[in-house]
This record gives structure tokens, sequence and C-alpha cells, in this order.
């Protein structure tokens, strides 16, 4: 039987380590791109106050990268640690972009990364703004790679099952890349980096402001932040925009989840605003609806309808009892009989495969399952829907009133009296905070939304665990969880200590920057 204990503490060792190491993601994305645009100002005027706030964002950047790599390589490594049959199934496709992410974008990334900090005395200024910028390609296409990994969880095309081998095996490289799920997953979290990035260098200038210190630096990095920042916010609610669509079109389990569509409803369906998911009955109490908008976002149409939860648990027992005769075909094909009647009939129904395969949490024996297990197994194929719910809705909040931000910041700065205006730097200062949040929200709604699957309708979760006592999982979580939490307090240590610091920790003065505001 299923080990439950270990496959939970294998999960949330994950799910922690994850969630520690997105911490520190967000922050490179964006931060580079923003001192890519400052050194760009930098060579194209001569200012060399630009040159100075590239080289202090610089600063907080490299301790924020330090610390993401000290957690992405752990994360990595726990494929194989913890989630040994996973690697062993379907490494012929995840391996191949986590390959090339490290090919391709790490080791450009930590070469450049010395090149830009020892390179400045060393280069000519558009050498070293090219470096800059290859520096910021390097931390996109890092995203790049190992978003298309996850995605490929989430929607995997482009690959087959083998039942000569008993793994997944790539048959299309570029399917797998051009996996609509990973082109807008891309997009979504880059954009959202950047929005990350620009509300920590809004925040720490507005802090300057209120100060009233290095003023010459602070607004020009609010300036810079404003501008880049409402760019940024904009794409990142189009693309999720787009990104529900998607999800709408391939995902509609988590679509429903995510907006607690218990029933299928005549198109085109409302969005649920405001109320409180009953998942054992089945019903959203206290609902607030907005008609039409949820049908127009997920299906961009006024006729396609919304499969509910409760059609798609019915049809997932159908999928089941299919997976229930795939297991068997397949039992007999791994028995020696592979006459081409038994092969046609296993092609036949192999999709439905990982349905079947839901049955082993209730059963060692998928053949034996009962009817009581069958309609266990289709009730438990799907996830909770209230903590999709709320996550996702805390998200989109603070989407929203980042955009309010970003838009006062815009205007007020295009009208010069940024100074003036305490309630918005404070404001600003005080959101620092929110981005990170909402990307968290975002991460549990994406992963927690594709459970019980680590490979949406293939694996389930619980058969991807390695083979170990639920003790040392537990001991090697509290490791994790005690190093990750002191590299978070050094972070966190640092960041205040070198932002308070301000530009004169470049040893130039306060008053340089002053002496070069023109």
């Amino acid at each position: 039987m299923i080990d439950e204990t270990l496959v939970n503490l294998s999960r949330l060792q994950f799910g922690i380590t994850a969630m520690y190491h997105f911490l520190f993601v967000p922050l490179t994305l964006g931060l580079i791109f923003v001192m890519a645009i400052m050194e760009s100002v930098y060579v194209m005027t001569g200012k060399v106050i630009y040159k100075d706030m590239t080289r202090f964002w610089g600063k907080l950047f490299a301790i924020n990268f330090a610390m993401g790599v000290a957690t992405g390589i752990t994360l990595e490594f726990q494929f194989g640690t913890n989630w040994a049959y996973y690697s062993h199934y379907v490494g012929d496709i995840f391996g191949v972009p986590l390959a090339i992410e490290g090919m391709m974008a790490f080791f450009l990334e930590s070469t450049l990364l010395g090149v830009f900090f020892f390179g400045w005395d060393r280069l000519s200024k558009v050498k070293h703004l090219a470096v800059t910028w290859l520096l910021a390609l390097g931390t996109n296409l890092s995203a790049f790679w190992i978003l298309i990994a996850n995605a490929w969880m989430q929607y995997p095309i482009g690959t087959e099952f083998n039942y000569d081998t008993m793994r997944m095996e790539l048959t299309s490289l570029s399917e797998v890349v051009f996996n609509p799920v990973a082109q807008v997953k891309f997009v979504h979290t880059v954009a959202a980096g950047y929005v990350t990035g620009t509300v920590f260098v809004l925040g720490i200038s507005a802090y300057y402001l209120l100060k009233g210190r290095d003023i010459a630096f602070a607004k020009r990095s609010f300036a810079v932040a404003a501008g880049f920042g409402l760019a940024s916010i904009l794409s990142v609610l189009v693309l999720g925009d787009e990104s529900g669509y998607t999800v709408g079109r391939v995902q509609q389990v988590k679509l429903a989840t995510i907006e607690a569509e218990w029933e299928t409803t005549a198109a085109p369906a409302a969005f649920t605003l405001f109320g409180f998911p009953n998942d054992k009955e089945q019903r959203t109490d206290y609902a607030i609806k907005i008609p039409y908008v949820l049908g127009l976002i997920a299906t961009r149409s006024i006729n396609t309808p919304i499969i509910g939860i409760k059609e798609i648990i019915q049809q997932n027992e159908v999928r089941i009892r299919e997976g229930i005769s795939a297991y068997g075909l397949l039992q007999t094909l791994r028995g020696g009989d592979k006459t081409e009647t038994i092969r046609n009939q296993f092609e036949a129904v192999k999709d439905h495969l990982g349905y079947g395969l839901l049955l082993k949490r209730y059963t060692p024996n998928v053949m034996d399952a009962t009817e009581s297990q069958i309609k266990l197994a289709a009730k438990n194929s799907v996830p909770k829907s209230t903590p999709l719910f709320w996550t996702f809705r805390i998200m989109v909040g603070i989407g929203i009133l980042l955009l309010f931000i970003f838009v006062a910041a815009f205007y007020y700065n295009a009208k010069r009296n940024i100074e003036g205006k305490r309630w918005l730097l404070k404001l600003a200062l005080y959101s620092i905070p929110l981005p990170w949040i909402a990307i968290e929200c975002g991460w549990f709604v994406a992963e927690y939304g594709r459970q019980p699957w680590v490979i949406s309708e293939i694996l389930p979760t619980f058969l991807g665990t390695s083979s170990l006592a639920s003790n040392q999982v537990l001991t090697s979580l509290i490791a994790f969880v005690a190093l990750y939490t002191g590299l978070l307090v050094v972070e966190l240590f640092l960041m205040f200590k070198y932002a308070r610091l301000g530009p004169s920790t470049l040893g130039t003065g306060r008053y340089h920057f002053e002496r070069n505001a023109a």
C-alpha cells in the first residue's frame, strides 16, 4: 500500500524548497532589467549618476542572485533524492529542458555576473552594457527552460508511453518547447518578476525620498521603476487573462476548481467575485457573481460552456474504468502476449492508463478495484476548490492594487511633484512584499491545481516518490527549513543593511549624486 506519510512529507519538502527558491528568482528577473535600463541611459547620456545607480542596485542584485543559486541547485537534486520513480518514468523528457537550462543559461548568467562586477574599468561603456543585457537575457533563458519543464508536467504533449520500457519517451521536442501552457506561463512569470524588481526599486527609492536623502539618485531610480513597472504590471494583467484562456482550453479541472464551478451552466458562465466554496457539499455559499465574465475570459466566446466539477468527476469515473482496462492489457503485454490484437486494444485505451493508476492508492491490484474505490478515486481526481479559490483571488487583488500604485507613481512622477505625495511614497514602501505574496499564491494555484497528478493525467503524485523511510525525509525537511530560513535571514539582513546605507556604499559620497543630477 501507499505510504501516505512519505508522500506528504516528500511533497511538503519539495513545496517548501520551491517556495523558498522563488523568493529570490523574481527579484533576479526584474532587477537585472531595471539595471540594464539604467546603464543604457548612462551610455546614451554620459551622466555618471546612472552608472552609480546601476552599480548600487547591482550590489543588491548580487546578494539575491547568490541566494537563488543556493536554493535552486538543491531543488533540482530533489528529483533524484525524493522523486526517483518520477525521474525514472519521465526523465527522458523532463531532463532535456533542465540540461539545456544548465548549459545555455545558468553558465551564461554565472560567467557574466563576474564580468559585470569586475569589468567596469576593464571594458568600454558599450561592451559593459552588452554584458549587462546578456546577463538579463541569461536570467530569462534560465526561466524559459525551467518553465518549459514545469509546463510539460501541467500539459504533457510531444511524448508517448512505451510499454516495453515502462517509461514515457520524447516524440517531439518542438511540441514540448512550444507547449501552449509553457508560452503563457513563461511570459506571465517573467512579467511578474519585472513587477517584483520594479516594486523593490520603487519602494526603496520612496524610502530615500521620505527621508530626504540622496534625492537625485532616488528620483531617477523612482522614475525608471515607475515607467518600467507600469508596463510590466499591465503585461501581467493582460497575460494573466491569456493564461486563463489557455487553462480554460487545456486544464479544465484547474479552471473549474479555481472558480468553484460545481455545475456545468449555460454559456457564458458568470465569474464568482466572492463566496465561500463548500467542498463537502459541492456548492458556494453567499456567492456574488458577475454575469458573462468567466465565460468571456476562459473561452473567448458567449456560447462555449465551462465544464463543472461534478461533470468532470463523472467523466473521470469513466476514464478510470477505461484505465482499468488499459492496466489489464498492459499486464498482458508485459507477460509476453504482444499479438496485434492486444497491442491495438492497448493503443485504444492507453491514454487512460494514468486514471487506472489512481486506484493504486486504494488497492494494490488495480484489476480488483471495487465500485466504491472507483467512485472514491473519481471524487479525489480533482483538487479541493477552497484553497485555489482564495489564493487566486489574493493574487488578482494584489495585482490590481499594484496597478493603482504604478499608475499613480507614473502620473505624479511625470508631473514632477512626487516628493510632495508622501501618501504614495509610503504606499510604495509598504507594498514591497506584495509581489512576493502574489507570486507565491500564483505558484500554489499552478501546482496544487494539478493534483492529484505529478504529470497531469499520466502519473499520480503518490506513485512518483523514492523508496525512502518517512523519518529520512522528515530529517532532511527539518534541515532544509533550518538552512533556508538561515539563508533568508542573512539575505534580509544584507538587503536591509545596504538599502539603509544607500548609494554611500559605493564610496562616492552622498552629494556626488546631487552634483550629477543635471
